[in-house]
């Protein structure tokens, strides 16, 4: 009887928990099917881009949606107008086919819409400004908005459930690749593109003998003007002891520009608190044109 009782509550549990798909193929006005639309599902309560695809050759998608929600259903397609309809889900799965129209406004008007996702090659393109409400403070924000990706909260990224080895900004290493510093610290307004690079080789690195196929990197594409910037934080504190006054200041300082890097790890204190840890020699290594390191112990 409890063994029973058990299967019984984990097939419910397992129910409540589960999606609901909604598929079907995008085409034109003649009924060609339209490669790479961009299809997205935005849930009406909370506003937020809940699943997103990518249709293949044949012009099909599948998105993975809560039952009993409202989303607004959005596919673009360069030279189309986007086709935008409110859809409600139960428990049932979802066919739906849809047939984009072609924009004849373009004749007169300057193209600047971008698609939301791209592919090219092994490369996946994210806009970042596709994905942004005006929330967003760091990398880190952005990049969990993003369709497929997950940051944990030691700032490891996942892509399609592959770690990402590196991650660089504008072709080159942010700080050795650490995707730490990346995403908790550059500015979400200074993204552009965020590129994944599926089968990533380093330089020099002979793909055809080495097998690069889970090997995945990040590429962070600035936007103009948002080029350079400092970040980091600075650790101030004092108090007393039987014997004499204790203070301590510590700021860890980085700046980044396209031509160069800079740390700035300074310490005044007379705690014995060490001014550089291990992880900070560490950063110290290559990847980058220029560092500066200050360290003053009292």
């Amino acid at each position: 009887m409890k063994l029973k009782l058990t299967l019984v509550f984990t097939l419910l549990a397992t129910l409540a928990y589960a999606q609901v798909k909604l598929q079907g193929v995008v085409k034109d006005s003649i009924g060609a099917p339209l490669e790479l639309a961009n299809v997205m599902a935005i849930n009406q309560e909370t506003n937020a881009m809940e699943s997103y695809g990518i249709t293949n050759e044949k012009g099909k998608y599948v998105l993975s949606l809560s039952k009993n929600a409202k989303y607004k259903l959005q596919v673009s397609y360069i030279g189309m107008k986007t086709f935008e309809e409110i859809i409600e889900t139960t428990s049932d799965n979802i066919d739906k086919d849809i047939t984009m129209i072609t924009d004849n406004t373009l004749d007169t008007v300057e193209l600047t819409y971008e698609m939301p996702v791209t592919i090219k090659g092994d490369t996946l393109i994210y806009n970042a400004d596709s994905f942004k409400n005006g929330t967003e403070r760091k990398l880190e924000d952005v990049l969990e908005k993003l369709p497929g990706v997950e940051v944990n909260d030691d700032g490891q990224i996942e892509v399609e459930g592959q770690r990402v080895s590196k991650i660089m900004v504008d072709g080159k290493d942010f700080f050795d690749g650490d995707t730490k510093l990346a995403t908790k610290n550059i500015p979400s307004n200074a993204v552009d593109k965020v590129q994944v690079l599926k089968n990533y080789a380093e330089v020099g690195q002979l793909s055809g003998v080495t097998n690069n196929q889970d090997n995945y990197a990040i590429n962070i594409k600035l936007k103009e003007g948002k080029k350079n910037f400092w970040f980091g934080n600075v650790t101030v504190g004092g108090g007393s002891s039987t014997e004499n006054e204790l203070y301590i200041a510590q700021p860890k300082l980085f700046y980044y520009s396209p031509k160069y890097s800079i740390n700035i790890i300074g310490d005044l204190n007379n705690t014995g608190e060490p001014a550089l840890n291990r992880r900070d020699l560490q950063g110290f290594g290559g990847g980058f044109r220029s560092q500066i390191a200050i360290a003053v112990q009292v």
